[in-house]
């Protein structure tokens, strides 16, 4: 095999690849035995079937073409070797000249990694805003402990809004009963909205007992877009009671012996909370400034690659709560052409991103040990509710173990570069990487 590279721009190359037929052999061999294996032919044993019998039956072509697609990337990975490329993303590929007996000659153009001059990172420094804590916040965070502690009382009165009711529900059109409109005895909060439109207005007045009908447009099933009768009956109503706020509650709800003591724990929590989107800040805007200062180019193929997965995940996304790209265009009052240039610049942003923190890792030999790597997999695999093994098992089919390895290894390098960096609240304060410590040791732990 003879190559030669040419450089396109600072983020593309072009190689120019020519394989002697005789380089092609083993890879037809290979192919007209997998030919072989799955074509039929009387009197021959499956995989016996000679080459001259296959070229007549499959055609020679059928088994040049496939040999050719075997030794294509085979011989992209020598090439790239041998001109010591760092390559990103997959190559476009286009054959130049091969016939039967010839050289195959073909044409691989792919993003490499651009050279990139890191700053000097200790010179890096970033203003943040300051931590405000305000009693509100820590008097929410104590309703929503007493909201899960809360007990349901049944009441003699007409429902109101907050209260849980028992009802059963029966919706129809013209008089027909929809299929699936039929509930009874369910639960349902008053004012919630988690049901029906119309319904929450419709039991707000009603004691046990009492019925009263409404009208609902359908948005699903066979009568989607036209409107419903339902009548609806109240069985029981029950009023949530919250515990009081005293030590007694502060011992049940948690591992204090006191109401000051349970606010003190939540404040210290909302605090550590802050600190570290404090320094999530910092890390961005750090990032934004080393990207700027090295002059990072985006290379074209990758960013299209990473545009095209971020608006798979986002179709995916849409579809598993039932709704659809177009929607959702509506809802955002957004035309596509919009959310593509988004994603492009976010998509654009984040490569930047990743091409500094590898530069970065190599510069400073950044290495990721097997129990760094096994505790990544074991995080992902908790939040993807699969087990370990079968999680891993599974990103190596996938061909993305390596993408989960490359970012261990720039998580590593982004720690590195947040210890160096100065970072300011804006009163002039030091702001300490202590919380978010604490925090990914707690995690670790957990």
């Amino acid at each position: 095999m003879k190559s030669t590279v040419e450089t396109l721009s600072p983020t593309r190359v072009r190689l120019a690849i020519e394989v002697p037929f005789v380089e092609l052999e083993p890879s037809l061999k290979k192919a007209y035995r997998e030919i072989g294996s799955q074509v039929q032919v009387p009197g021959f044993r499956r995989g016996k079937v000679p080459t001259a019998v296959i070229d007549q039956r499959v055609g020679r072509g059928t088994v040049l073409n496939e040999a050719v697609q075997e030794a294509i990337p085979e011989n992209i990975l020598a090439a790239v070797r041998e001109h010591d490329l760092k390559t990103l993303g997959r190559p476009e590929v286009e054959i130049t000249e091969f016939n039967d007996g010839d050289s195959l000659n073909f044409t691989a153009e792919v993003d490499v990694r651009p050279e990139i001059t890191i700053p000097d990172t200790s010179t890096i420094e970033v203003t943040v805003d300051e931590l405000q804590i305000d009693d509100s916040e820590i008097d929410e965070q104590v309703k929503n402990l007493r909201e899960r502690f809360a007990t349901l009382k049944t009441v003699e009165r007409a429902a109101a809004e907050g209260d849980f009711v028992q009802i059963d529900l029966n919706a129809t059109v013209d008089g027909e009963d929809v299929p699936g409109g039929q509930a009874s005895n369910i639960s349902h909060e008053v004012g919630s909205k988690q049901l029906l439109p119309g319904l929450d207005e419709a039991v707000v007045g009603l004691s046990a007992g009492e019925d009263t009908s409404f009208t609902t447009q359908l948005v699903g099933g066979d009568f989607a877009g036209r409107d419903a009768e339902v009548a609806v009956t109240v069985r029981t109503v029950k009023e949530k009671e919250l515990p009081e706020l005293n030590d007694e509650f502060a011992q049940m709800a948690s591992e204090f012996d006191t109401i000051e003591e349970l606010r003190g724990d939540l404040r210290g929590r909302v605090t550590q909370g802050k600190q570290v989107e404090q320094i999530y800040a910092a890390r961005d805007k750090a990032l934004a400034q080393l990207v700027e200062a090295a002059e990072i180019p985006a290379p074209e193929g990758v960013v299209r690659e990473e545009v095209e997965s971020r608006k798979q995940a986002m179709v995916d996304q849409l579809e598993r709560i039932g709704a659809s790209m177009e929607e959702y265009l509506a809802a955002e009052d957004k035309t596509e052409e919009q959310i593509d240039a988004e994603l492009t610049e976010a998509a654009t942003e984040g490569v930047k991103v990743q091409l500094l923190l590898d530069t970065l890792a190599d510069a400073e030999d950044v290495q990721v040990s097997d129990d760094e790597f096994g505790h990544e997999i074991v995080h992902r695999a908790q939040r993807a509710g699969m087990a370990p093994q079968q999680y891993y098992d599974q990103l190596v089919r996938s061909g993305a173990a390596a993408a989960v390895f490359g970012d261990v290894r720039r998580g590593k390098a982004l720690a590195a570069v947040m210890e160096r960096i100065t970072i300011k609240d804006a009163a002039g304060n030091a702001v300490s990487l202590d919380a978010l410590r604490a925090a990914n040791e707690a995690e670790h732990n957990h």
